[in-house]
């Protein structure tokens, strides 16, 4: 048998599916691990010398949709269960002085 044109013809089953933690096409089966995010191992998978993928999946490339509301609260100084002062009575009040 020969390692070109025939032996492509005999390739039919798969090794890798898509990953459940970043969809990518690089879960394999047998082994039952993601070649991208290193999926089944708790810590994401990610190496110094690869810089370019850092930076496609670092915190900023997605939604934030958490961050987005702990950001807004840190420029607020975390104040919570307060009632905002009524902006109508504020400006009545500058306006009629």
């Amino acid at each position: 048998m020969m390692k070109g044109t025939s032996s492509f013809g005999k390739r039919r089953n798969k090794t890798h599916m898509l990953c459940r933690r970043c969809g990518s096409k690089a879960y394999h089966l047998q082994k039952s691990t993601c070649g991208k995010c290193g999926y089944t191992a708790k810590r994401k998978r990610e190496h110094n010398w690869n810089v370019k993928a850092k930076r496609r999946n670092t915190t900023g490339t997605g939604r934030i949709r958490h961050l987005k509301i702990v950001y807004h609260t840190f420029r607020h100084g975390f104040c919570e269960g307060t009632t905002p002062k009524p902006k109508r009575a504020a400006v009545a009040a500058s306006s009629s002085s």
